[in-house]
């Protein structure tokens, strides 16, 4: 394991990192939303590297619904890859009169082809400035030996004054090879935002 040498004499002067160990990120492609129905990511995603990460920024939707994704293994002709999944939650209100922390039945899947959602406890809101971030990290899709597992997390800016942070991870039971991503609302468009898609070295 390599450690961190800091090429500055402060943390608060830092202006770059020696070698960390973690391996590169290397940028695959963006799409930029502008009221889509749904933004699909049919190329890239192959052998080349063992992970993918997804990278949402600023997610807003046209109305108040979840943010949401599916695999493909045709290419994405098909959204429709059964998923095992679950996810909690951590949530705090503006006014701070409540919050919790819980494992959402909701939202998880078993054995199921519906859409994975990014969030729980509520939805993402659509006033101006609201939305949702967040990542997910997908392992060795192009496997035609193993499941293919995910994990995402996510802060969403929900609809009754809630942040939101959202702990999701699972796997597509299927040994066929996972090549497209499709990522929408559960309701309506999503109205403005940006994906990012990195390989990982």
């Amino acid at each position: 394991m390599s450690l961190i040498k800091l090429n500055n004499n402060g943390v608060k002067n830092i202006t770059s990192v020696g070698n960390i160990g973690t391996g590169d990120l290397v940028f695959i492609s963006k799409q930029t939303a502008s009221s889509s129905a749904s933004i699909s990511f049919t190329s890239g995603i192959d052998s080349t590297y063992k992970e993918y990460v997804f990278y949402f920024v600023n997610i807003h939707p046209s109305t108040a619904s979840f943010f949401e994704f599916n695999m493909s293994t045709d290419g994405g002709s098909n959204y429709n890859v059964v998923k095992t999944s679950t996810i909690f939650v951590s949530a705090h209100i503006e006014t701070d009169t409540d919050t919790t922390l819980t494992y959402r039945t909701a939202q998880d899947l078993a054995q199921s082809t519906d859409y994975q959602k990014f969030s729980s406890y509520g939805n993402t809101g659509a006033e101006n400035d609201e939305c949702i971030s967040g990542s997910i990290n997908l392992y060795n899709p192009s496997s035609t030996t193993f499941v293919k597992h995910f994990m995402a997390t996510t802060n969403t800016y929900d609809a009754t004054d809630y942040s939101i942070n959202s702990f999701i991870a699972g796997y597509g039971n299927t040994t066929s090879a996972v090549n497209a991503i499709n990522f929408r609302m559960s309701s309506g468009n999503i109205d403005s935002g940006d994906i990012l898609l990195y390989g990982v070295n």
